[in-house]
């Protein structure tokens, strides 16, 4: 957690809308790392993720006037992230809004490596952040957004434009893709 004191989200937006710098500065401040996470998760090229962190920020601003407040700020952030995001993975062609074919999600867990290819010194985090790379785009999104961001089903939903059963099915599937791709691991750990 951030050690700002705690701020009202009304007063800061309308700080920043009245031309305030500190405002302005506080509030990239507070929500920058947020920012910067959604769209690490999404987008592997380091070079393209702070010019896309800016072209948010840029929206953000260029919006804010349009803030209702009808939901968190935070979720409104992400929702413009998450889709800039996504509509960046488009350009470049590296997102397909096709289904994963089923035979290709389970085999995340068949290509997992022999327990004796692992390097003894890596961490059960690095299992599980390499392990979530490898997640299909649409299962890792969610994924990410639930469990490292803390959004509820209905932000998540509200985020990504899909309805709330579909992000619980995909949370469902990511989880147990997860276990069956880290279950090797954690079988030679207890031993």
């Amino acid at each position: 957690m951030s050690n700002e004191p705690m701020f009202d989200e009304n007063e800061l937006v309308q700080s920043v809308l009245e031309g305030n710098e500190y405002a302005y500065k506080r509030f990239v401040k507070q929500y920058e790392r947020l920012v910067f996470h959604v769209i690490v998760k999404l987008i592997d090229r380091e070079e393209d993720v702070e010019d896309l962190a800016q072209e948010v920020f840029m929206k953000v601003f260029k919006n804010l006037s349009g803030f209702k407040f009808q939901s968190k700020l935070s979720t409104w952030i992400v929702q413009i992230a998450y889709r800039d995001a996504i509509n960046y993975l488009k350009k470049t062609k590296r997102y397909s809004d096709n289904k994963v074919d089923i035979d290709q999600v389970y085999s995340l867990a068949d290509s997992a490596p022999n327990p004796e290819q692992i390097n003894v010194s890596k961490d059960l985090s690095t299992l599980v952040n390499e392990a979530i790379k490898k997640l299909p785009e649409h299962y890792r999104e969610v994924l990410v957004l639930y469990h490292l961001k803390e959004f509820s089903y209905p932000e998540i939903g509200e985020i990504t434009g899909m309805p709330e059963g579909t992000v619980k099915n995909y949370i469902f599937r990511a989880r147990k893709l997860l276990k069956e791709y880290l279950e090797p691991y954690v079988k030679r750990e207890q031993l």
